[in-house]
C-alpha cells in the first residue's frame, strides 16, 4: 500500500507545478495582441494543465479525506480552495459571454482593431469582462492562500 507521506509528496508536487502554468496563461493572454484563436487555445493549454494538476488531487486525494480530518487548518484549506472554485465559477460566467459575442463577429480569425468589444457585446459586455476580471483575480488569491495553508498542513503533518 501506498504511504500517506508518498500520495500527499505527490498532490503538493502536482499543485505547485500548477502555479507556473497558470502564470504563464495569463502572461501570455495579457501580452499578446491580437487574441486570436490560436493565442486563446495556447493560453488554455496552460490554463487548463494547471486546473488539472489543481483539481485532481483534490478530488481524488484530499476531499475523499476531509471528513474525517476536518477540523482547524484543513477547514481553512477547504474553505479557501471552495472560495478559489467557486471564483473561478463567477469568471467563467463572463468568459462564455465574452467568447460567444467574439465568435459571432468572427473576432479569433479576423480582428479588426477598430471594433471595441463594448460594441460587440451590447451593454452587458463591460459587465461579463469584470466577471472575467474579478472571477480570475479572485481565483487567484484564493488559490495562493489555500495552497500556503496545505503546504503549512503539509510541513506539520509529514515533516515536523
Amino acid at each position: 500500500m501506498v504511504s500517506d507521506w508518498l500520495v500527499a509528496t505527490v498532490a503538493l508536487v502536482s499543485v505547485t507545478l500548477s502555479l507556473p502554468c497558470f502564470l504563464y496563461g495569463a502572461y501570455y493572454i495579457i501580452e499578446t495582441e491580437p487574441v486570436t484563436w490560436g493565442v486563446l487555445m495556447h493560453h488554455l493549454k496552460f490554463v487548463v494543465t494547471g486546473l488539472v494538476l489543481t483539481t485532481v488531487p483534490m478530488l481524488f486525494w484530499m476531499a475523499p479525506r476531509l471528513v474525517d480530518q476536518l477540523g482547524g487548518l484543513s477547514a481553512v484549506h477547504a474553505y479557501l480552495g471552495l472560495q478559489a472554485y467557486a471564483l473561478l465559477l463567477f469568471g467563467g460566467t463572463g468568459i462564455v459571454r465574452i467568447f460567444s459575442a467574439k465568435r459571432e463577429h468572427d473576432l479569433y480569425n479576423d480582428y479588426d482593431e477598430d471594433l471595441l468589444m463594448d460594441e460587440i457585446g451590447g451593454e452587458r459586455m463591460s459587465h461579463w469582462r469584470s466577471r472575467l476580471r474579478i472571477g480570475v483575480f479572485g481565483y487567484v488569491i484564493f488559490w495562493i492562500l489555500a495552497y500556503l495553508v496545505g503546504v503549512v498542513r503539509f510541513v506539520l503533518r509529514y515533516v515536523l
